[in-house]
């Protein structure tokens, strides 16, 4: 008979485990594994209706390997299991898991979305100091007391799902459920996760719904159902089936594949206590095509699918983030399901990337577009500042690219400034220009593992992130930890930094400064006044206007000698604003004089 325990994939109790898949179509499905000898006819599964089968095999034990075998007329298919927790590698097979985890209690409550600073990690790249040749869990946790004292709070990992051999970006997860052998065992990932909180740290955990695989993928024509040539019970059947990475879009219109994702993503935010999810290219989830406007190639069924999910999210953790990386500058991404929007709570902004990154790149200081820039700070996709993810650098960014048919190389910011020469003056000081845009316009500022290094060339899923960078560069390391720390006001001097006002009063594209005020409430330690030099050119005194009368403090001067010894230290003294002459200070009521070296900032408050 069925089973009685609830529950799909292995699932083990006190003697032994129960079994249960979804199998529609198909004559007959038995579990084979380490238990009985690998006999394919020992443990058949029971019909439970709705194509789902069940079996408690007594003297199962976790860690113990296993498969389904599915029959269906003479056709016989062994295969893992869609919800295993554990495999021996993506072509081997599933491993019985243990659940369970010695969860101690911390402090730990996760960020609001204006305190929120998020570090992109990927976790075969960032540290293979513990396990030579790739990175795993383990080895993120020896490098969470530096990320620590950087300051951010909070890492949002690359994909970890279980994908083909051990070296990739993981976007093309063969196991949804299953932790990424290389990576570690799923209680590494419990620890590493319980590790993070305990530094204060919140993790968010890349997710990839809108296409799977398209290698080593047991899911792919799981049964001996398919219609048009496609991949059977899971993915469409149809025109919709196709995404450019292969013909492998989840059918999200089908009731137990929907649940299928919707049990993934609860899996990962309450049995693995992760802080929120970003969601891969969201928009092939919700256009077969990727496009924004396009009614006609929509999928319905997708945007229904992230409702749901967000919805439920929403209901059952509220404190838990959900980032979309839709890239089309849809404001309805973020809109709330009742309104009829997807219901996320953030998007990555390419409205900011693209723009800022061109202005700090840029060889010719006369090319650089400051009234781009201004709209780059200014934008956003609701009324909530904080519905959107700013950055300067992602993976997608900087990869060195799979294909160079498809595109050339990406690189980081300070090789895009001067090839071959990243670790130049121009570099530093220009790269470094982008990232006190970042933690100073309204948004959830992120960076990509190594910006804090000056890490250069292109980011590989195969080459370590180079640590010896934070000796000889150590004063770039200590301008991201004063960004980072004025950005969380950490001084309680810069609260306007988390607050959702923004007035960009001064663009000066002659000269190339802008400047700009935030704030949360105002007031003092409450207004924060930004200046920034986009050209090769200094100033002793230059007029700027002041949203309040009194002395005004350099809380932060890019210029400082203390983050390289080769900047030039250019006073960017404290001044006193007073009432301003009418029309010299761009309407403020109030006007100071700065002193402001060439590519730098200067971030003032009182």
């Amino acid at each position: 008979m069925p089973s009685s325990h609830i529950g799909m994939g292995a699932t083990p109790y006190d003697s032994g485990t129960t079994f249960r898949v979804w199998a529609p179509f198909v004559d007959s499905v038995s579990v084979a594994g380490e238990f009985n000898g690998w006999s394919d006819t020992v443990n058949p599964l029971e019909h439970e209706g709705n194509g789902y089968w069940s079996v408690d095999v007594s003297g199962a034990q976790i860690d113990q390997q296993y498969k389904y075998v599915v029959r269906h007329n003479s056709n016989v298919l062994w295969k893992n299991d869609p919800y295993a927790r554990d495999l021996t590698s993506s072509v081997g097979n599933s491993i019985i898991a243990d659940s369970t985890f010695n969860w101690m209690h911390t402090s730990f409550s996760m960020p609001a979305w204006n305190e929120l600073v998020i570090y992109e990690m990927h976790v075969g790249t960032f540290n293979n100091d513990i396990d030579p040749g790739f990175g795993s869990f383990r080895s993120i946790k020896a490098k969470l007391g530096e990320l620590q004292a950087l300051g951010i709070n909070a890492i949002e990992v690359m994909p970890s799902a279980e994908f083909p051999g051990d070296f990739s970006w993981g976007y093309n997860l063969a196991h949804p459920f299953a932790l990424e052998s290389a990576f570690g065992l799923p209680k590494d990932f419990k620890d590493f996760v319980q590790t993070a909180h305990q530094h204060s740290i919140a993790v968010i955990l890349d997710v990839v719904y809108n296409h799977l695989g398209p290698n080593d993928l047991d899911l792919w024509r799981f049964t001996n159902w398919s219609e048009n040539g496609k991949g059977g019970i899971y993915f469409y059947n149809d025109w919709r089936s196709g995404t450019p990475w292969g013909d492998t879009r989840l059918d999200y219109g089908r009731g137990e594949v929907r649940q299928y994702l919707r049990d993934n993503v609860l899996m990962w935010l309450e049995e693995c206590q992760v802080d929120g999810l970003r969601f891969d290219a969201t928009a092939y989830i919700t256009n077969a095509y990727g496009k924004n406007n396009d009614p006609g190639s929509d999928i319905p069924d997708g945007w229904s699918l992230v409702q749901w999910i967000n919805n439920e999210i929403g209901a059952r953790q509220p404190w838990k983030i959900t980032i979309a990386e839709d890239l089309r500058n849809n404001e309805w991404i973020t809109k709330d399901t009742g309104s009829g929007g997807a219901g996320f709570d953030a998007q990555w902004d390419p409205k900011f990337f693209v723009p800022v990154r061109e202005a700090i790149v840029t060889p010719n200081d006369q090319d650089r577009n400051m009234y781009a820039v201004r709209d780059a700070i200014y934008h956003r996709f609701g009324t909530d500042a904080f519905e959107r993810v700013i950055y300067t650098e992602s993976h997608d960014e900087v990869a060195k690219s799979l294909n160079l048919e498809e595109r050339p190389d990406k690189h980081r910011i300070p090789e895009d400034i001067w090839r071959g020469n990243a670790d130049s003056w121009f570099s530093r000081k220009r790269s470094t220009l982008g990232s006190a845009l970042v933690f100073t316009t309204p948004g959830i500022p992120m960076i990509f593992q190594g910006q804090e290094l000056l890490e250069w060339g292109s980011w590989d899923a195969n080459v370590a992130l180079d640590w010896s960078k934070k000796d000889r560069f150590s004063g770039i390391w200590d301008l991201y930890q004063a960004l980072i720390r004025l950005r969380r006001n950490w001084y309680n001097n810069t609260r306007g930094l988390r607050g959702q006002h923004v007035n960009v009063y001064h663009v000066n594209n002659n000269d190339k400064v802008i400047a700009f005020h935030r704030w949360e409430n105002g007031g003092l330690g409450d207004d924060v006044v930004i200046i920034i030099n986009m050209a090769d050119r200094s100033y002793n005194s230059y007029n700027i206007g002041f949203p309040q009368s009194g002395t005004w403090y350099v809380r932060f001067n890019s210029d400082w000698n203390g983050f390289s010894a080769d900047f030039g230290n250019h006073p960017g003294y404290d001044t006193t604003a007073g009432r301003a002459t009418w029309g010299d200070t761009d309407g403020m009521p109030f006007s100071g004089n700065v002193g402001i070296a060439p590519y730098s900032t200067l971030i003032l408050s009182q």
